[in-house]
């Protein structure tokens, strides 16, 4: 009975995790360059075992199998796939193609997005729409005098058709076991590699979000419901043990 409740509440807490993850994706569907994030779920297995003494010891009876005790949250992880591309016209609006990053510094040190709506700054500096700097393959940031900007596909950018700078862009061979989400559209991780030919750089168009909003808000009435059906089930599990417990009062 003890078992049941457990399972049910474990359940609950699993979709509430979901309900948040799913939100936070719908929430950034129209966020150019955005990652959604995925979760996997896991059960509680409890090997056959007996307490003795108040230590759990493994018990002498034959072994017939795991008991399912509930489910969790197993991973959470951010899923990389390319998302459609947006064409906007803005000269200042870049898209990647591939597996690469833009390398920006915040206040907490240099960080990787794939949001690519940049602007000129008061000095004339590239920046995010958020104000940090985009830095360019040394590390430093962008300066863009005033003048018609282009871009290469391999990240040159140009003022007047004069190179001024070119993108840092960052490759990672496995970006899941290498970065870390942060906020937002940012990422940590170590310094990235610079690969050739692996990412390009599309002038005027946005990388939208890789979320599907048609399929997130699908998964999250059918997580509404697995939440409500777990509701139900601990109410039940609790009258029951409420009626258990004045049975055995009475008997008493």
């Amino acid at each position: 009975m003890i078992k049941g409740l457990y399972s049910a509440v474990s359940a609950m807490v699993m979709n509430a995790t979901r309900q948040q993850v799913l939100s936070h994706n719908i929430s950034n569907v129209q966020t150019p360059g955005f990652k959604q994030i995925l979760t996997t779920a896991t059960g509680f297995m409890q090997d056959q075992a007996a307490y003795s003494n108040g230590n759990l010891q493994a018990s002498p009876i034959e072994y017939v199998g795991n008991m399912g005790l509930g489910t969790q949250i197993g991973q959470e992880f951010v899923d990389y796939g390319q998302g459609a591309m947006q064409n906007t016209g803005n000269p200042l609006d870049f898209a990647l193609q591939g597996n690469g990053f833009f390398t920006v510094k915040t206040p907490d040190g240099n960080r990787y997005t794939r949001d690519g709506r940049f602007l000129r700054d008061a000095d004339n500096t590239l920046v995010t729409v958020d104000g940090f700097q985009v830095l360019d393959d040394g590390g430093q940031p962008i300066e863009l005098p005033d003048g018609e900007v282009s871009v290469s596909l391999e990240g040159i950018l140009s003022v007047n058709g004069t190179e001024v700078a070119t993108l840092g862009i960052g490759i990672f061979d496995d970006p899941e076991a290498e970065l870390q989400h942060t906020e937002g559209n940012l990422f940590t991780g170590p310094a990235a590699s610079t690969g050739e030919g692996v990412t390009q750089v599309v002038q005027g168009y946005l990388e939208s979000s890789n979320a599907n909003v048609s399929q997130l808000m699908t998964q999250l009435v059918e997580v509404g419901r697995s939440y409500e059906a777990a509701q139900k089930l601990v109410q039940n599990q609790d009258e029951l043990l409420g009626r258990t417990i004045a049975s055995l009062g009475r008997i008493g």
